[in-house]
């Protein structure tokens, strides 16, 4: 695999994993109907986990263009390489939502409300509070970015040539960040914290033949997208000011 490559293997298998586990909780009649808050954002974590360890030792693993960005801004990536990071993030991440329909269109078509419809591709504020929204994104993305510049410094034996992202710092300590970042800030937003997880699935939902599917909400596309930009944007300067 080159790193491009890995990152849209490693990206799709972060949203079959990501979108099949909020389609199991609110689609009607699947085995995992009703199972909440913990059983999202746990599926999430190891989700991220699974996509860096396929994707970390080619890539390192960024999955995320907040990822690719905030890298870039703190100088620990090359900014020539990130079109196509995000490229192929974005790319990935409609193939994994793409598959997790695949597998659940059946429970899609039980469903009578849009909004369960919609929830597996993309997110979706608990309260239509633009401010609101726009602030968790930035928050939690910026606590993703600023924990990983500062993990990220570990490497795995014999990959010295692994590049700088969240494949070097392993897997675990990732899942477990993105973990608590659900827990603790993903109530009003549905904590994106990243552009491609939200932007490709949200280009999947529009396109795909998913009956009564209603409307893909693209007023509101630009807040899982501009909040992870700056997210990672001051948490990368806060790391230059502080020092690593």
């Amino acid at each position: 695999m080159n790193p491009y490559i890995a990152e849209f293997i490693g990206t799709g298998v972060l949203l079959l994993l990501g979108s099949g586990v909020v389609a199991n909780v609110v689609l009607p009649q699947t085995k995992g109907n009703g199972g909440g808050l913990i059983a999202i954002t746990t599926a999430w974590a190891l989700a991220v986990f699974c996509g860096v360890v396929v994707a970390g030792p080619y890539s390192g693993a960024h999955l995320n263009p907040a990822v690719t960005v905030g890298l870039g801004i703190a100088g620990k990536f090359d900014w020539a390489l990130a079109p196509g990071y995000i490229l192929a993030q974005i790319g990935g991440a409609m193939l994994g939502s793409f598959l997790a329909w695949l597998m659940y269109r059946d429970h899609f078509d039980l469903a009578d409300d849009p909004g369960l419809k919609r929830a597996p591709f993309c997110t979706d504020p608990a309260i239509r509070n633009f401010n609101t929204s726009l602030t968790s994104e930035i928050l939690g993305t910026f606590v993703l970015i600023f924990v990983i510049l500062y993990i990220s410094g570990a490497k795995l034996e014999s990959t010295e040539a692994t590049p700088i992202g969240l494949g070097s710092v392993g897997g675990i300590p990732v899942a477990f960040l993105v973990w608590v970042i659900g827990l603790a800030l993903g109530g009003t937003s549905g904590y994106a914290i990243n552009p491609a997880r939200d932007l490709g699935p949200r280009i999947m939902h529009q396109i795909l033949p998913i009956k009564g599917k209603g409307s893909s909400d693209w007023g509101y596309a630009w807040v899982p997208i501009v909040g992870p930009i700056i997210g990672c944007a001051l948490a990368a300067g806060l790391y230059l000011v502080v020092g690593s």
